[in-house]
């Protein structure tokens, strides 16, 4: 009975845990790895294990970190279920889809250049045919819903509050009349905060397994958080310039989509023209729209409204190519909310090349920017970047807003862990080493334990945790 760590070990992106019980074997997660090409080429690579010996798939959430490699799990060999919370499902149909388009499309791409080098062609890492075999291997389940997945292991679901059907997830453990219950945070949200309900709190483990992305910092509170929106606001107001907020399509888009409209009057957004440039994102706000059973209180009323008048009534769906481009002829007036999340891909990439040299252009960051993607070199302060061979001056002005992120700060992971009873042994994933470090520190000083740092390609023993960890 073991654990292995096959990705989001000592780094964030890439989610991947494989379990050994009783001659079964189940991947927690089977995500992409984001960041620059270098780190991108490793989802091309063959598993560390063997696809079709793998009996089934638990998936926490249905960003592409997380979900990303599953249709090359299919691809292949694995033909067993993927677990996931019913909402997660809807959103890995669109978001599954979309990577398998991109993957062809940078195949095509780079097969053109190959083909007048004379080199050999590629294959995309998946196509859209492979995503929708995929998806026929998907089966939701409810939170609370305890279900015996293998021989030895059984799973239950519960809110994580991170994006619509994030999960953490619980698993019981049995092998030779030996038991265990291993608990994985998935990605963790923040409480009271708009949209989804809270984090669940479990009390029980014998293994905990917890994200770090933001281990080494704390958030800013939502009054700072309110301030700081209206000053950049003004800032682009009075410069007469657009402002540019690239959004993760799932979970961020949504969020401050419902900020805009909560704080339609303070923040003065009827002065704005509001565009969501991402079909994916418009899709995806549909799924959300479905699943208002998941939302808080607050959030229902509010999308129950907008069933009988628009949320806000400046905003534009730009689902065609010609709507994307028609909108780098706004030099002022425009708040754009594109993809991809890290300016790696996407829409936002066009409308970074048509402003980013503006002086009177805003750049809002409003999520995690991993090691080595264009977002990044953003807020670290790059004054050029390059964009299809062309080399830009940065002269927008840069905004990082932490207050609005999805994941929880370290006082919220050192919370969430503290609701554990007996201070069972802690695992650190998804989380970058200077992160994991500040984040073991401050558990050790605020509850005495030692948190283990997860390493690529390491397996820990279950059955003895003293030693393991």
């Amino acid at each position: 009975m073991h654990i292995e760590f096959h990705g989001a070990a000592s780094e964030v992106t890439g989610s991947c845990h494989l379990i050994s019980v009783a001659g079964q074997r189940v991947l927690l997660d089977c995500g992409m790895v984001q960041g620059g090409r270098l780190s991108e080429a490793r989802n091309a690579m063959p598993f560390p294990f063997d696809p079709s010996a793998i009996d089934a798939v638990v998936l926490s959430h249905a960003h592409i970190d997380h979900s990303g490699r599953i249709p090359f799990l299919v691809k292949s060999g694995f033909k067993g279920p993927v677990y996931t919370q019913k909402a997660s499902r809807d959103l890995c149909r669109i978001m599954l889809k979309d990577s398998a388009y991109l993957n062809e499309k940078e195949a095509e791409w780079e097969n053109r250049k190959r083909e007048r080098k004379g080199l050999k062609l590629i294959e995309p890492l998946y196509t859209m045919q492979d995503a929708q075999a995929a998806m026929a291997q998907f089966k939701g389940i409810d939170y609370g819903v305890k279900k015996k997945i293998t021989r030895g292991i059984t799973m239950r679901l519960s809110e994580a509050g991170h994006i619509l059907g994030s999960s953490i997830v619980e698993l019981w453990l049995e092998e030779n009349g030996l038991r265990r219950k291993l608990v994985f945070s998935g990605d963790l949200g923040t409480p009271n905060k708009p949209i989804l309900r809270d984090p669940s709190f479990i009390e029980s483990a014998d293994f905990v397994l917890m994200e770090s992305t933001y281990g080494d910092r704390l958030h800013r509170s939502g009054e700072e958080t309110y301030r700081e929106v209206v000053e950049i606001v003004r800032q682009a107001e009075k410069a007469r310039g657009n402002i540019l907020i690239p959004a993760f399509a799932v979970g961020r888009t949504q969020r401050l989509l419902y900020e805009f409209a909560r704080h339609y009057d303070d923040w003065h957004l009827n002065r704005w023209q509001i565009f969501l440039d991402s079909p994916m994102a418009i899709e995806a706000t549909a799924v959300y729209a479905k699943h208002a059973e998941l939302y808080d209180a607050e959030s229902r009323q509010l999308w129950q409204q907008n069933k009988k008048q628009p949320l806000l009534p400046n905003l534009h769906l730009s689902r065609t190519a010609n709507q994307s481009m028609q909108l780098n002829k706004i030099c002022s007036g425009a708040i754009i909310i594109a993809g991809s999340g890290m300016c790696t891909g996407g829409r936002i990439k066009h409308h970074l090349k048509h402003n980013v040299w503006r002086r009177h252009c805003h750049i809002v960051i409003v999520g995690y920017q991993a090691q080595g993607t264009l977002g990044r070199l953003l807020i670290d302060g790059a004054k050029h970047i390059r964009l299809w061979g062309e080399t830009l001056r940065v002269k927008a002005k840069i905004h990082t807003v932490g207050g609005l992120s999805a994941h929880a700060d370290q006082a919220g992971l050192v919370d969430w862990y503290g609701h554990f009873k007996g201070r069972p042994p802690l695992i650190l994933v998804h989380g970058e080493i200077e992160s994991i470090r500040c984040l073991q520190e401050r558990i050790h000083a605020d509850l005495g334990l030692r948190a283990h740092q997860a390493q690529p390609g390491e397996q820990i023993d279950l059955l003895q945790p003293g030693k393991a960890v």
